[in-house]
Protein backbone atom coordinates (compact mmCIF):
# COMPACT_ATOMS: atom_id res chain seq x y z
CA UNK A 1 0.00 0.00 0.00
CA UNK A 2 1.40 3.06 -1.23
CA UNK A 3 -0.42 5.39 0.79
CA UNK A 4 -2.92 4.97 3.85
CA UNK A 5 -4.01 8.01 5.54
CA UNK A 6 -7.04 8.59 8.33
CA UNK A 7 -8.40 11.88 8.06
CA UNK A 8 -9.87 12.93 11.13
CA UNK A 9 -13.05 15.22 10.43
CA UNK A 10 -12.92 18.81 12.24
CA UNK A 11 -15.75 21.15 13.45
CA UNK A 12 -16.50 23.79 11.42
CA UNK A 13 -13.39 25.79 13.48
CA UNK A 14 -10.83 22.78 13.58
CA UNK A 15 -8.42 22.54 16.35
CA UNK A 16 -5.35 20.31 16.73
CA UNK A 17 -5.85 16.24 16.63
CA UNK A 18 -5.94 15.18 19.89
CA UNK A 19 -4.44 11.96 18.44
CA UNK A 20 -1.14 14.04 17.28
CA UNK A 21 -0.81 15.54 20.44
CA UNK A 22 -1.32 12.10 22.93
CA UNK A 23 1.02 10.13 20.27
CA UNK A 24 3.71 13.00 20.78
CA UNK A 25 3.14 13.45 24.45
CA UNK A 26 4.54 9.77 26.11
CA UNK A 27 8.71 10.59 23.84
CA UNK A 28 11.29 12.77 25.20
CA UNK A 29 11.16 15.41 22.79
CA UNK A 30 14.32 17.31 23.43
CA UNK A 31 16.40 16.22 20.89
CA UNK A 32 13.28 17.42 18.47
CA UNK A 33 12.97 20.60 20.56
CA UNK A 34 16.22 21.54 19.93
CA UNK A 35 15.55 21.13 16.08
CA UNK A 36 12.49 23.24 16.19
CA UNK A 37 13.57 25.75 19.01
CA UNK A 38 14.77 27.78 15.78
CA UNK A 39 12.21 27.89 13.88
CA UNK A 40 9.25 29.21 16.96
CA UNK A 41 10.45 32.91 16.49
CA UNK A 42 10.03 33.24 12.94
CA UNK A 43 6.79 30.96 12.65
CA UNK A 44 5.50 32.76 15.05
CA UNK A 45 5.75 35.85 13.40
CA UNK A 46 3.06 34.31 10.96
CA UNK A 47 -0.70 35.37 11.57
CA UNK A 48 -1.82 31.85 10.46
CA UNK A 49 0.41 29.46 12.68
CA UNK A 50 1.50 32.11 15.32
CA UNK A 51 1.48 30.82 18.92
CA UNK A 52 -0.68 32.11 21.95
CA UNK A 53 1.29 33.24 24.92
CA UNK A 54 1.79 30.44 27.05
CA UNK A 55 0.83 27.67 24.91
CA UNK A 56 2.00 24.58 25.48
CA UNK A 57 4.90 22.68 23.34
CA UNK A 58 2.36 20.45 22.26
CA UNK A 59 0.51 23.49 21.17
CA UNK A 60 3.51 24.68 19.16
CA UNK A 61 4.41 21.84 17.25
CA UNK A 62 0.80 21.55 15.81
CA UNK A 63 0.81 24.71 14.93
CA UNK A 64 4.68 23.55 12.95
CA UNK A 65 2.74 20.91 11.49
CA UNK A 66 -0.53 22.14 11.01
CA UNK A 67 0.00 26.16 10.88
CA UNK A 68 -3.14 27.28 9.35
CA UNK A 69 -5.80 25.35 11.89
CA UNK A 70 -6.61 28.48 13.44
CA UNK A 71 -8.32 29.55 10.61
CA UNK A 72 -11.82 29.08 8.62
CA UNK A 73 -11.31 26.76 5.62
CA UNK A 74 -12.10 29.40 3.21
CA UNK A 75 -9.10 31.71 4.95
CA UNK A 76 -6.94 28.67 4.66
CA UNK A 77 -7.17 28.31 0.81
CA UNK A 78 -6.71 32.52 0.57
CA UNK A 79 -3.74 32.16 2.39
CA UNK A 80 -2.72 29.43 -0.06
CA UNK A 81 -3.77 31.09 -3.04
CA UNK A 82 -1.57 33.94 -1.63
CA UNK A 83 1.39 32.43 -1.56
CA UNK A 84 0.67 30.89 -4.72
CA UNK A 85 0.53 34.57 -6.33
CA UNK A 86 3.91 35.54 -4.71
CA UNK A 87 5.74 32.43 -6.44
CA UNK A 88 4.72 33.79 -9.84
CA UNK A 89 5.64 37.08 -8.86
CA UNK A 90 9.18 35.92 -7.91
CA UNK A 91 8.95 34.06 -10.90
CA UNK A 92 8.15 36.93 -12.90
CA UNK A 93 10.29 39.05 -11.34
CA UNK A 94 13.33 37.09 -12.50
CA UNK A 95 12.07 36.58 -15.87
CA UNK A 96 11.81 40.42 -16.48
CA UNK A 97 15.85 40.46 -15.07
CA UNK A 98 16.46 37.84 -17.87
CA UNK A 99 14.89 40.75 -20.50
CA UNK A 100 11.85 38.38 -20.48
CA UNK A 101 8.32 40.24 -21.83
CA UNK A 102 6.01 38.38 -19.44
CA UNK A 103 3.47 40.83 -17.62
CA UNK A 104 0.04 39.82 -18.08
CA UNK A 105 -3.35 40.93 -16.48
CA UNK A 106 -2.66 41.31 -12.72
CA UNK A 107 1.57 41.55 -12.90
CA UNK A 108 2.09 37.47 -12.94
CA UNK A 109 3.55 35.79 -15.82
CA UNK A 110 0.23 33.98 -16.34
CA UNK A 111 -2.87 33.58 -14.67
CA UNK A 112 -3.45 32.41 -11.06
CA UNK A 113 -6.93 30.33 -10.93
CA UNK A 114 -8.02 29.62 -7.62
CA UNK A 115 -6.92 26.67 -5.26
CA UNK A 116 -9.19 23.56 -5.71
CA UNK A 117 -10.60 23.19 -2.36
CA UNK A 118 -9.90 19.51 -1.04
CA UNK A 119 -12.68 17.05 -2.61
CA UNK A 120 -14.04 15.79 1.01
CA UNK A 121 -13.33 18.79 2.67
CA UNK A 122 -16.01 20.38 0.49
CA UNK A 123 -18.71 17.48 0.74
CA UNK A 124 -18.57 17.75 4.41
CA UNK A 125 -19.16 21.92 4.57
CA UNK A 126 -21.90 21.87 2.43
CA UNK A 127 -23.82 18.75 4.20
CA UNK A 128 -26.62 19.89 6.04
CA UNK A 129 -25.41 16.67 8.94
CA UNK A 130 -22.71 17.76 11.19
CA UNK A 131 -19.03 16.30 12.03
CA UNK A 132 -18.89 13.41 14.61
CA UNK A 133 -15.90 13.80 17.22
CA UNK A 134 -17.66 12.84 20.81
CA UNK A 135 -20.81 10.75 20.31
CA UNK A 136 -22.37 12.19 23.18
CA UNK A 137 -22.39 15.46 21.32
CA UNK A 138 -23.81 14.40 18.39
CA UNK A 139 -22.76 14.57 14.64
CA UNK A 140 -22.77 12.34 12.26
CA UNK A 141 -19.12 12.46 9.80
CA UNK A 142 -16.57 10.75 11.31
CA UNK A 143 -14.28 9.41 9.35
CA UNK A 144 -12.39 9.28 6.03
CA UNK A 145 -9.85 6.82 5.28
CA UNK A 146 -7.90 6.08 2.11
CA UNK A 147 -5.84 3.21 0.92
CA UNK A 148 -4.17 3.62 -2.32
CA UNK A 149 -1.84 0.88 -4.41
CA UNK A 150 1.36 1.38 -6.54
CA UNK A 151 -1.25 -0.28 -8.86
CA UNK A 152 -3.09 2.91 -8.89
CA UNK A 153 -5.89 1.51 -7.08
CA UNK A 154 -7.90 3.98 -4.40
CA UNK A 155 -10.05 2.71 -1.72
CA UNK A 156 -11.90 5.54 0.31
CA UNK A 157 -13.90 4.55 3.51
CA UNK A 158 -15.95 6.84 5.14
CA UNK A 159 -16.83 6.25 8.95
CA UNK A 160 -20.72 7.64 9.96
CA UNK A 161 -22.59 7.97 12.79
CA UNK A 162 -26.05 6.67 12.46
CA UNK A 163 -27.06 8.60 15.86
CA UNK A 164 -31.33 8.81 15.65
CA UNK A 165 -31.76 9.03 11.57
CA UNK A 166 -33.88 6.26 10.01
CA UNK A 167 -33.06 4.36 7.06
CA UNK A 168 -34.28 6.86 4.56
CA UNK A 169 -32.53 9.45 5.83
CA UNK A 170 -29.57 7.26 5.58
CA UNK A 171 -30.42 6.06 2.13
CA UNK A 172 -30.02 9.61 1.18
CA UNK A 173 -26.86 10.23 2.61
CA UNK A 174 -25.39 7.37 0.78
CA UNK A 175 -26.81 8.35 -2.55
CA UNK A 176 -25.26 11.73 -2.19
CA UNK A 177 -21.94 10.41 -1.07
CA UNK A 178 -21.77 8.10 -3.95
CA UNK A 179 -22.89 11.18 -6.57
CA UNK A 180 -20.01 13.49 -5.31
CA UNK A 181 -17.61 11.21 -5.96
CA UNK A 182 -18.76 9.89 -8.94
CA UNK A 183 -19.96 12.77 -10.48
CA UNK A 184 -19.64 15.51 -8.49
CA UNK A 185 -16.01 17.43 -7.26
CA UNK A 186 -15.10 13.67 -6.00
CA UNK A 187 -14.95 12.39 -9.23
CA UNK A 188 -11.05 13.58 -9.66
CA UNK A 189 -10.30 11.13 -7.64
CA UNK A 190 -11.16 8.26 -9.47
CA UNK A 191 -12.08 6.09 -6.68
CA UNK A 192 -11.88 1.86 -7.62
CA UNK A 193 -14.13 1.41 -4.36
CA UNK A 194 -16.20 3.63 -2.30
CA UNK A 195 -17.42 1.78 0.92
CA UNK A 196 -19.70 3.22 3.73
CA UNK A 197 -19.73 1.84 7.45
CA UNK A 198 -22.50 2.81 9.79
CA UNK A 199 -20.45 2.63 13.35
CA UNK A 200 -21.58 3.58 17.26
CA UNK A 201 -18.11 3.01 18.15
CA UNK A 202 -14.78 3.87 17.71
CA UNK A 203 -14.30 1.39 15.76
CA UNK A 204 -16.35 -1.69 13.96
CA UNK A 205 -15.40 -5.01 12.58
CA UNK A 206 -17.32 -5.90 8.81
CA UNK A 207 -19.26 -8.52 11.59
CA UNK A 208 -20.24 -5.81 13.99
CA UNK A 209 -21.29 -3.21 11.44
CA UNK A 210 -20.76 -4.38 7.33
CA UNK A 211 -19.22 -2.25 5.26
CA UNK A 212 -21.38 -0.98 2.56
CA UNK A 213 -20.09 -1.04 -1.16
CA UNK A 214 -21.77 2.59 -2.37
CA UNK A 215 -19.33 2.19 -5.88
CA UNK A 216 -16.95 0.22 -7.83
CA UNK A 217 -14.83 -2.46 -7.29
CA UNK A 218 -15.33 -4.87 -3.77
CA UNK A 219 -11.14 -4.98 -3.19
CA UNK A 220 -8.12 -3.17 -4.28
CA UNK A 221 -4.96 -5.19 -5.25
CA UNK A 222 -1.42 -4.61 -4.34
CA UNK A 223 1.92 -6.60 -5.38
CA UNK A 224 4.14 -7.07 -3.07
CA UNK A 225 8.01 -9.14 -3.68
CA UNK A 226 6.69 -10.60 -6.96
CA UNK A 227 2.74 -11.66 -5.24
CA UNK A 228 -0.72 -10.48 -5.43
CA UNK A 229 -2.49 -9.34 -2.82
CA UNK A 230 -6.31 -8.77 -2.44
CA UNK A 231 -7.43 -6.44 0.22
CA UNK A 232 -10.98 -5.84 1.83
CA UNK A 233 -11.35 -2.78 3.43
CA UNK A 234 -11.38 -4.23 7.20
CA UNK A 235 -7.99 -5.92 6.28
CA UNK A 236 -4.75 -5.42 7.89
CA UNK A 237 -2.30 -4.41 5.42
CA UNK A 238 1.30 -2.42 5.84
CA UNK A 239 0.78 1.32 4.37
CA UNK A 240 4.11 1.29 3.24
CA UNK A 241 4.68 -1.16 -0.21
CA UNK A 242 8.81 -0.71 -0.34
CA UNK A 243 9.57 -0.74 3.26
CA UNK A 244 7.06 -4.19 3.54
CA UNK A 245 9.11 -5.61 1.05
CA UNK A 246 12.44 -4.50 2.93
CA UNK A 247 10.77 -6.10 6.39
CA UNK A 248 10.09 -8.87 4.58
CA UNK A 249 12.87 -9.67 3.02
CA UNK A 250 14.60 -9.01 6.98
CA UNK A 251 11.97 -11.28 8.17
CA UNK A 252 12.84 -14.15 5.86
CA UNK A 253 16.06 -13.46 6.95
CA UNK A 254 16.36 -13.82 10.90
CA UNK A 255 13.25 -16.22 10.71
CA UNK A 256 16.02 -19.26 9.38
CA UNK A 257 12.99 -21.45 8.65
CA UNK A 258 14.41 -24.50 7.04
CA UNK A 259 12.46 -26.82 4.48
CA UNK A 260 11.38 -29.16 7.37
CA UNK A 261 9.77 -26.00 10.06
CA UNK A 262 6.45 -25.30 9.83
CA UNK A 263 6.05 -21.39 10.29
CA UNK A 264 3.16 -19.74 12.25
CA UNK A 265 1.90 -16.63 11.51
CA UNK A 266 -0.05 -15.10 14.33
CA UNK A 267 -2.33 -11.80 13.32
CA UNK A 268 -1.35 -12.71 10.13
CA UNK A 269 -4.14 -10.06 8.48
CA UNK A 270 -4.02 -11.15 4.41
CA UNK A 271 -1.22 -13.00 4.96
CA UNK A 272 1.91 -11.18 3.34
CA UNK A 273 4.20 -13.06 5.84
CA UNK A 274 3.76 -15.83 5.54
CA UNK A 275 2.60 -16.15 1.60
CA UNK A 276 6.23 -14.32 0.97
CA UNK A 277 8.25 -17.32 3.08
CA UNK A 278 5.69 -19.85 2.01
CA UNK A 279 8.39 -21.26 -0.98
CA UNK A 280 11.14 -22.30 1.98
CA UNK A 281 9.15 -23.92 4.52
CA UNK A 282 6.94 -26.89 4.62
CA UNK A 283 3.55 -25.38 5.93
CA UNK A 284 2.43 -21.98 6.84
CA UNK A 285 -0.30 -21.94 9.66
CA UNK A 286 -1.69 -18.47 10.32
CA UNK A 287 -4.19 -16.85 12.48
CA UNK A 288 -6.31 -13.75 12.42
CA UNK A 289 -9.10 -12.05 13.85
CA UNK A 290 -10.20 -10.09 11.26
CA UNK A 291 -12.84 -12.80 8.84
CA UNK A 292 -12.59 -11.03 5.70
CA UNK A 293 -8.88 -10.74 6.06
CA UNK A 294 -8.38 -14.45 6.08
CA UNK A 295 -10.93 -14.67 2.99
CA UNK A 296 -8.09 -12.20 1.55
CA UNK A 297 -5.34 -15.03 2.91
CA UNK A 298 -7.09 -17.77 1.56
CA UNK A 299 -7.52 -16.07 -1.99
CA UNK A 300 -4.26 -14.46 -1.79
CA UNK A 301 -2.60 -18.18 -1.56
CA UNK A 302 -4.44 -19.50 -4.08
CA UNK A 303 -4.16 -16.58 -7.29
CA UNK A 304 -0.32 -17.13 -6.23
CA UNK A 305 -0.62 -21.09 -6.40
CA UNK A 306 0.48 -21.47 -2.97
CA UNK A 307 -0.63 -24.54 -1.56
CA UNK A 308 1.48 -25.66 1.58
CA UNK A 309 -0.67 -23.05 4.03
CA UNK A 310 -3.82 -22.93 6.32
CA UNK A 311 -5.75 -19.70 8.03
CA UNK A 312 -7.41 -19.66 10.54
CA UNK A 313 -10.15 -17.26 11.53
CA UNK A 314 -10.42 -16.35 14.81
CA UNK A 315 -8.85 -14.41 17.92
CA UNK A 316 -5.29 -16.05 18.36
CA UNK A 317 -6.22 -16.46 22.61
CA UNK A 318 -8.48 -19.10 21.24
CA UNK A 319 -6.92 -20.93 18.08
CA UNK A 320 -3.43 -20.60 18.83
CA UNK A 321 -3.57 -22.81 22.63
CA UNK A 322 -5.85 -25.55 20.79
CA UNK A 323 -3.29 -25.82 17.47
CA UNK A 324 -0.36 -25.86 20.61
CA UNK A 325 -1.81 -28.67 22.41
CA UNK A 326 -1.45 -31.42 20.04
CA UNK A 327 1.78 -30.24 18.57
CA UNK A 328 4.72 -32.91 18.07
CA UNK A 329 7.86 -31.63 19.19
CA UNK A 330 10.02 -33.12 16.85
CA UNK A 331 8.83 -30.86 13.83
CA UNK A 332 10.54 -27.31 14.23
CA UNK A 333 8.35 -24.29 14.44
CA UNK A 334 9.44 -20.19 14.02
CA UNK A 335 6.83 -18.29 15.33
CA UNK A 336 5.91 -14.43 13.38
CA UNK A 337 3.54 -12.09 15.38
CA UNK A 338 2.73 -8.69 14.63
CA UNK A 339 0.06 -7.77 16.61
CA UNK A 340 -1.97 -4.40 17.03
CA UNK A 341 -1.27 -1.68 19.32
CA UNK A 342 -2.88 -3.73 22.13
CA UNK A 343 0.10 -6.09 21.82
CA UNK A 344 -0.39 -10.11 22.26
CA UNK A 345 -3.22 -10.98 24.80
CA UNK A 346 -1.37 -13.06 28.06
CA UNK A 347 -2.87 -16.33 26.35
CA UNK A 348 -0.85 -16.19 23.31
CA UNK A 349 2.01 -15.31 25.17
CA UNK A 350 1.53 -18.30 27.46
CA UNK A 351 1.25 -20.86 24.59
CA UNK A 352 4.33 -19.40 22.63
CA UNK A 353 6.73 -19.36 25.51
CA UNK A 354 5.07 -23.24 26.40
CA UNK A 355 4.93 -24.57 23.78
CA UNK A 356 8.80 -26.61 23.44
CA UNK A 357 9.15 -26.48 19.50
CA UNK A 358 9.56 -22.99 19.12
CA UNK A 359 13.25 -22.13 19.54
CA UNK A 360 12.70 -18.36 17.63
CA UNK A 361 10.18 -15.87 17.67
CA UNK A 362 9.60 -12.58 15.45
CA UNK A 363 7.96 -10.06 16.93
CA UNK A 364 7.19 -7.11 14.87
CA UNK A 365 5.57 -4.24 16.50
CA UNK A 366 4.62 -0.53 15.82
CA UNK A 367 4.41 0.61 18.96
CA UNK A 368 7.34 -1.78 20.97
CA UNK A 369 6.76 1.02 24.14
CA UNK A 370 3.33 0.31 24.76
CA UNK A 371 1.73 -3.21 25.47
CA UNK A 372 4.44 -5.30 23.32
CA UNK A 373 6.71 -4.33 26.63
CA UNK A 374 4.51 -6.10 28.52
CA UNK A 375 4.87 -9.31 26.26
CA UNK A 376 8.43 -8.97 25.96
CA UNK A 377 9.10 -9.20 29.96
CA UNK A 378 6.41 -12.21 29.98
CA UNK A 379 8.21 -14.21 27.09
CA UNK A 380 12.08 -13.41 28.88
CA UNK A 381 11.03 -13.66 32.63
CA UNK A 382 12.21 -16.60 34.19
CA UNK A 383 9.61 -19.57 34.51
CA UNK A 384 6.85 -18.38 37.22
CA UNK A 385 4.14 -21.42 38.05
CA UNK A 386 2.00 -18.50 38.86
CA UNK A 387 1.48 -17.50 35.94
CA UNK A 388 1.75 -20.53 34.59
CA UNK A 389 4.70 -19.84 32.55
CA UNK A 390 6.91 -22.95 32.74
CA UNK A 391 8.85 -22.89 29.46
CA UNK A 392 11.99 -21.66 28.53
CA UNK A 393 12.59 -18.48 28.76
CA UNK A 394 12.99 -16.84 25.30
CA UNK A 395 16.01 -14.18 25.02
CA UNK A 396 16.05 -11.31 22.99
CA UNK A 397 19.02 -11.80 20.34
CA UNK A 398 18.53 -8.53 17.91
CA UNK A 399 16.08 -5.53 17.12
CA UNK A 400 15.67 -4.07 13.71
CA UNK A 401 13.61 -0.89 13.57
CA UNK A 402 12.16 0.75 10.17
CA UNK A 403 11.38 3.37 9.05
CA UNK A 404 7.87 2.94 8.43
CA UNK A 405 6.93 5.65 8.83
CA UNK A 406 8.59 9.15 7.10
CA UNK A 407 8.68 12.27 9.33
CA UNK A 408 7.22 10.92 12.14
CA UNK A 409 8.21 9.80 15.56
CA UNK A 410 7.09 5.91 14.83
CA UNK A 411 9.15 3.00 13.61
CA UNK A 412 7.98 -0.39 13.25
CA UNK A 413 10.32 -2.74 15.09
CA UNK A 414 11.57 -6.20 14.43
CA UNK A 415 12.76 -8.19 17.89
CA UNK A 416 14.51 -11.81 17.06
CA UNK A 417 14.37 -13.85 20.38
CA UNK A 418 15.63 -17.56 20.72
CA UNK A 419 16.26 -20.18 23.19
Amino acid sequence: MALSCALRLLHRHPRPSSALLSSLSGWDHSALKEKLAANWKEKEKVREGGSLPGSSWEERLANAVTPLWRLSYQEQLQVKYESQRKILQMLTSRLEELGVDVQKPGGLCCPLRPVVPSCYEEFIRCSPLDSCLLFHEGGHWRELVVRTTSRGHTMAIVTFHPQELGQEELATQKALLKEFFTCGPGAVCALTSLYFQESTMTRCSHEQSPFQLLHGEPHIFEEILGLKFRISPDAFFQVNTGGAEVLYQAVRELGQAGGDTVLLDICCGTGTIGLSLAHQVSKIIGIEVVEKAVEDARWNAAFNGISNCEFHSGKAEAVLPQLLSSWEDSQPLVAVVNPSRAGLHYRVVRAIRNCKSIRRLLYISCKPEGEAMRNFLELCCPPNPGKKLAGEPFAPMLAMPFDMFPHTLHCELVLLFTR
